[in-house]
C-alpha cells in the first residue's frame, strides 16, 4: 500500500511561479536575483501558511542556480541550504554555532545560505550576539529569517533586513489552487464546496490543504457543498436562503421554529447571527451589478444570491442588517442569549409587514 502524502508537502511550490497568491513577492525577489541586486539579510513575515518558509527555499536553491551558468540547472544545492528552527534553537551557544559555521566558504555554488524560522523566539542575548554578523556578514553568507510576529523582533534585527510582508491569501486564489489539485487527484468537487474549503482557510494556504486532505477522507472522491459544510460544522448557504424566505413571507412562528433546528444541529446562536448578517449584506451587494464582483461565493451559490436579491427590498436588507449587527454586540452581555436572537429574528420577519397588518397583530 502506498504510503499517503499530506497535500501541503505533495503539491508544495518547486519554483517562484508556482507559488499561490505572492507575485508582488516573487517578482521582486526574481528581478533582484536576475540583476544581482539581493541584499544579504531579508525578513520574511507574514500570517502562517501563506509561503514563507516555501519562498525561502526556493530562493535559496535559485540564488546558487542563478550565479553557476555551467552547472546542472536541477542541481538543488542541498549543501548549501541550512535551516536553523529558531523556536528549539533560541540560545546564545546555537548563534555562535552558526556564526561559526558562516565563516566557513561553499564548496559547491557561490553563495551559502541559512534560513531561520520562527526568528522572534530567540531570546534577547542570542539576538545581540546575531547582530554582528547579520550586519557584517561574509560575501558568501545571505541570511533569510522568517517570522509571523515581526512587532517581537529586536529594531536593531529589522534595520539590517531587506522586509518582505506577505499578505493573506486571497479566496479565489486558494479555490483555484484547489481545483487544479482535485483535478490531478481525479476528485469531483463542486465549486461551492471548494469556496467554503478557502473561506475557512482564513487567507492560509496550508491550511486549505489541511481542510481538503480531511474532507476527502470524509467524503471520498465526490466533493459536495453539503458534504464541507457537516465535515467542517459550518452553516450551509441554503439555510440563510431559508431564514430570508420565511423573513420576507413575515412567516414568525417558522423562523423561530428554523432557528430551533439550528440550535438542535448543534450550531453557536452566536455564529448563527453573524453569519446572518453577513448573507443580508452580500444580498445588497449583488442586488447592483457594480458590486457583484465584491460576492466571494461559488457560481451555483451566486445564482441563488441573485434570485433572492431580486425578492428583497434595500430598505429590508439595510434594517436587517442593522438589527443582526446591534444581536452580535449585545450579544456576549445578554443574560438571555436565545431571546436576544429570537427577538432579533422576530424584528427581521416583521420588517416588510404593513401597518395596518402591523396593527392587527
Amino acid at each position: 500500500m502506498e504510503q499517503f502524502v499530506v497535500s501541503a508537502l505533495k503539491y508544495r511550490p518547486q519554483t517562484f511561479k508556482d507559488v499561490v497568491g505572492q507575485q508582488a513577492i516573487t517578482r521582486t525577489l526574481e528581478n533582484a536575483i536576475q540583476n544581482n541586486h539581493l541584499a544579504q539579510a531579508l525578513l520574511f513575515t507574514g500570517p502562517r501558511g501563506v509561503g514563507k518558509t516555501t519562498c525561502a527555499r526556493i530562493l535559496a536553491k535559485k540564488i546558487n542556480q542563478t550565479s553557476q551558468d555551467s552547472i546542472n540547472p536541477d542541481e538543488d544545492f542541498a549543501f548549501n541550504i541550512f535551516e536553523l528552527d529558531a523556536a528549539s534553537n533560541n540560545s546564545v551557544d546555537d548563534i555562535r554555532n552558526l556564526t561559526d559555521q558562516v565563516r566557513i566558504p561553499p564548496q559547491t555554488g557561490r553563495y551559502k545560505v541559512y534560513i531561520i524560522d520562527e526568528v522572534h523566539m530567540l531570546s534577547q542575548a542570542a539576538f545581540n550576539a546575531f547582530l554582528k554578523t547579520l550586519e557584517e556578514p561574509p560575501a558568501h553568507a545571505i541570511f533569510i529569517l522568517a517570522t509571523t510576529e515581526k512587532h517581537k523582533i529586536i529594531p536593531t534585527i529589522l534595520s539590517r533586513c531587506q522586509i518582505f510582508d506577505f499578505k493573506r491569501i486571497g479566496v479565489n486564489d486558494i479555490k483555484t489552487f484547489l481545483k487544479k489539485i482535485a483535478e490531478k487527484e481525479n476528485i469531483q468537487a463542486d465549486d461551492d464546496a471548494l469556496h467554503i474549503i478557502a473561506q475557512k482557510a482564513d487567507g492560509a494556504l496550508r491550511d486549505a490543504l489541511s481542510i481538503f486532505d480531511r474532507v476527502i477522507s470524509f467524503s471520498g472522491k465526490n466533493l459536495t457543498r453539503q458534504a464541507v459544510a457537516e465535515n467542517l460544522n459550518v452553516l450551509d448557504y441554503d439555510i440563510f436562503f431559508q431564514v430570508t424566505n420565511l423573513a420576507l413571507e413575515n412567516k414568525i412562528s417558522g423562523i423561530l421554529m428554523a432557528f430551533d433546528k439550528i440550535l438542535d444541529s448543534g450550531f453557536d446562536a452566536h455564529h448563527f447571527i453573524i453569519g446572518l448578517g453577513s448573507h443580508f449584506r452580500d444580498l445588497m451587494v449583488a442586488k447592483d451589478k457594480a458590486t457583484v464582483a465584491l460576492l466571494e461565493v461559488g457560481d451555483r451559490t451566486k445564482k441563488q444570491y441573485l434570485e433572492q436579491a431580486e425578492k428583497t427590498d434595500l430598505n429590508f436588507l439595510i434594517q436587517a442588517i442593522e438589527l443582526c449587527n446591534t444581536c452580535d454586540l449585545n450579544y456576549k452581555v445578554s443574560k438571555n442569549q436565545r431571546l436576544l436572537v429570537e427577538l432579533t429574528l422576530m424584528q427581521i420577519a416583521s420588517l416588510s409587514l404593513k401597518p395596518e397588518k402591523k396593527k392587527s397583530l
